[in-house]
């Protein structure tokens, strides 16, 4: 009878899944993933706590073992998707305040202000070409080259095709040239 009790009606001799130990072997990608979807590094920690407490609540998960990587890449999407909904005002208005604060924060005291802007908008402008781009392009071009996985590791770990990967990663890296090149990046760099 502990089957019946058991919140995925498996056993405790037949095998419940360690909730815990999945999430810290696909944790990083999925933060990744998670980022991609935000824009905000501060936000993927909350995100990642919502998406752990949405799997352990989950009544099913996949039946297959090989369909996880997929089934919790749709769960980080959706909780993103809600976190993004939830807090979309507040973030920019947060944004903003900090912005303001940060610019009338000048006391002089910068080692090198030069270095400190040249790296504030060279970080401004690609998060601002990333945040261009559709969120699956950004989150395969991330992917490939901020964890340097595969098109074969993108491809398993998100349940789509090898050559939909390819073609993903080919377009996102077009597009974000030319994102660059709009925001006239040669120019904005000494």
């Amino acid at each position: 009878m502990q089957a019946a009790d058991s919140p995925r009606g498996v056993g405790a001799d037949s095998g419940a899944v360690d909730w815990s130990a999945v999430l810290a072997q696909h944790g990083r990608w999925l933060r990744t993933v998670v980022l991609a979807r935000t824009g905000e590094p501060q936000a993927v920690d909350e995100v990642m706590q919502e998406v752990a407490v949405a799997v352990v609540r989950s009544a099913t998960g996949p039946a297959d073992p090989t369909k996880l990587a997929p089934w919790l890449y749709r769960v980080a999407v959706r909780q993103a998707l809600l976190y993004r909904r939830r807090l979309g005002r507040m973030r920019k208005t947060h944004e903003r305040f900090t912005e303001h604060a940060r610019l009338g924060d000048t006391d002089g005291r910068t080692p090198d202000p030069l270095a400190w802007l040249i790296r504030d908008e060279q970080c401004r402008l690609i998060r601002t070409a990333l945040d261009r781009l559709p969120r699956r392009d950004a989150e395969a071009i991330l992917l490939k080259y901020i964890h340097g996985w595969t098109y074969t590791q993108i491809s398993e770990q998100l349940g789509i095709s090898h050559s939909a990967i390819v073609s993903r990663v080919n377009r996102a890296r077009t597009r974000l040239r030319a994102e660059l090149a709009a925001l006239n990046v040669n120019e904005a760099m000494p």
